[in-house]
């Protein structure tokens, strides 16, 4: 195959993002190559606005053929949460001739190297990143996130951590070098002499099950991940958000062919409605590594039942953040507004148990009750989403009826505090919108008590509800902390406390129960964003996921080491 990229080329053009991407995860300082604001884009060979929206309003309707041997059908059916049907179609697999296609591609691929094959990943994402625009519109129309977080999550923060998985992934691989001269003395008689031969192996086609919710974000990582270390990827989309990653899958080919490999290496397996694939798929014996984000139920299904395959998860949790004092109570309340109201609390990261002492909690304006403080946070986020335009931008669309049926039943666990209420969109008038729920629960009653507040607030309720849950004291507070990661997993966990002793309590409970930590986010930075290249997005150690993104341990087992001696 020839190549019209050659290595000299992606090397000149992309050495330095990578060598910056090293520092940075050494590091952990800041740094982005991606810009995060709209206007950054429409010059150098990237799509503007406009230009993002007409490629977006081309692509509905539309067949999009990606030239995948054993195409067998055509599927579809995406609706947006905004209410508009996209009519895209995209080709269905016979995965018996799909996947030995992908197979053969994958020697050359092996053969590139380690810093060829990042090089080529680091085209695919610039590629993106040009189309960042249209990859914007197809998040929000597949996701229900408002264009901004969109274009924002869905566009430069995904393309990061794509980028961070190549990069952790160049340096797992590099470790070992590619060859030893080895020799052993052996007193008066002559050494023993060795060539040593050291290749990274991959495991084999790696399959990426997508979500709904962010299908760029959570799907890159594994994605790059396994592309970097030499293995063939199969994307198999969440049914409602097929087109982000079709669109990625498109890219992807484009390039390895322009680059002389086998486009198979990365294909796509979109599915008719109800067929359900992925369990099929996943206990493939061609199938040697998996990455899911998703549900409790599947996951653990997935890490029980593939045991072909290497299985990287994440699953659900119960965020939790610990309100016990504060100087800076204003501050306080609008971050927690902020983080409930984001993408209408359907982020794996969302708070969902606020943790606050019934006799009240310290603050510069004095002492604030239980009601107090439940009272202000719900007039906080009342004032944060009390106008119309703001609050569309701020909440998007509920994703799917699953989400609004479980806000309204939430309504009936306890006393409410703050009712959610229906908000208009006038450019999309079916977009469902909501605004977040709070309810009071008690964590002194038990189920045998009579009452349901336990079950209520132990379990994951996916979407805009928190529980304000009182507790008798901070260690009261720390100790179900513990507990809710220890029993049911976190992805984040926030504390508020001017305390340096409740400080250290919550810090000892996230290091033994492995749950990432933030404290006294007051500012612009909020509990459920983590920072590609700095933050770790879950770390892997509880029952909320089993891998972090990103860190060495994602990659490093998505290859093998092969000795040859002579």
């Amino acid at each position: 195959m020839a190549a019209e990229l050659t290595a000299h080329e992606l090397t000149a053009q992309h050495r330095p993002t990578l060598d910056q991407a090293l520092e940075a995860i050494r590091t952990r300082a800041y740094w982005s190559p991606h810009p995060e604001h709209p206007k950054a884009y429409g010059e150098n060979g990237s799509l503007s606005m406009a230009e993002g929206k007409a490629a977006f309003d081309a692509l509905l309707g539309s067949r999009l053929d990606l030239g995948q041997p054993g195409t067998d059908d055509w599927v579809g059916g995406e609706t947006s949460p905004y209410g508009i049907e996209l009519g895209v179609t995209y080709p269905h697999a016979d995965v018996d001739v799909l996947l030995p296609a992908m197979r053969a591609g994958q020697r050359a691929w092996r053969d590139a190297g380690a810093e060829m094959r990042a090089m080529v990943c680091l085209e695919i994402l610039k590629r993106i990143a040009d189309r960042t625009h249209e990859f914007a519109h197809a998040v929000m129309h597949t996701s229900g996130q408002a264009f901004m977080m969109a274009f924002q999550a869905g566009g430069p923060h995904a393309q990061d951590r794509g980028l961070e998985a190549v990069a952790y992934a160049y340096v797992e691989q590099v470790r070992t070098p590619d060859t030893a001269e080895w020799t052993k003395p052996q007193g008066k008689r002559d050494p023993l002499a060795m060539t040593k031969q050291f290749t990274p192996v991959p495991r084999g086609i790696a399959l990426m099950i997508g979500c709904n919710t962010f299908p760029t974000w959570n799907g890159y990582p594994g994605l790059f991940a396994s592309l970097a270390t030499g293995n063939a990827v199969l994307v198999k989309p969440h049914p409602r958000a097929v087109l982000p990653l079709a669109l990625t899958v498109q890219v992807a080919r484009e390039v390895l062919a322009a680059a002389g490999f086998d486009p198979n290496l990365v294909a796509l397996a979109a599915e008719r409605p109800g067929e359900g694939i992925a369990k099929a798929l996943a206990v493939r014996p061609e199938i040697r590594i998996i990455d899911y984000t998703g549900s409790t139920v599947f996951g653990d299904w997935l890490e029980t039942h593939a045991r072909q395959a290497q299985v990287y998860t994440e699953k659900a949790g119960v965020n939790t953040v610990i309100v016990e004092s504060t100087d800076d109570y204003k501050g306080m309340l609008s971050n927690l507004a902020f983080s409930l109201s984001l993408y209408s609390g359907q982020m794996c990261t969302t708070p969902q148990n606020l943790l606050i002492p019934r006799d009240g909690i310290r603050t510069e304006e004095g002492t604030k009750s239980y009601d107090e403080v439940v009272a202000d946070l719900a007039r906080s986020v009342d004032g944060l989403l009390g106008d119309d335009a703001r609050a569309n931008g701020l909440l998007g669309a509920i994703v799917n009826p699953d989400v609004k049926a479980r806000l309204e039943a939430a309504a009936g666990l306890g006393e409410v505090a703050l009712a959610s209420r229906e908000v208009g969109n006038p450019e999309f008038p079916d977009a469902v919108v909501r605004t977040p729920v709070i309810v009071k629960l008690d964590g002194a009653r038990k189920y045998w008590e009579g009452a349901d507040d336990e079950a209520a607030y132990m379990n994951e309720c996916f979407g805009p509800v928190s529980f304000a849950v009182a507790v008798d004291s901070a260690g009261d507070a720390v100790e179900l902390l513990r507990r809710t990661v220890r029993e049911k997993g976190a992805m984040t966990v926030g504390a508020y406390t001017t305390d340096e002793g409740v400080e250290e309590a919550v810090r000892e409970a996230c290091l033994e129960e492995c749950a990432q930590l933030s404290l006294n986010l007051t500012g612009g930075v909020y509990v459920n964003q983590t920072a590609a290249f700095s933050d770790f997005h879950g770390s892997g150690g509880n029952p909320a996921a089993n891998a972090a993104l990103c860190d060495g341990g994602f990659v490093a087992n998505r290859f093998r080491v092969v000795e040859v001696r002579r």
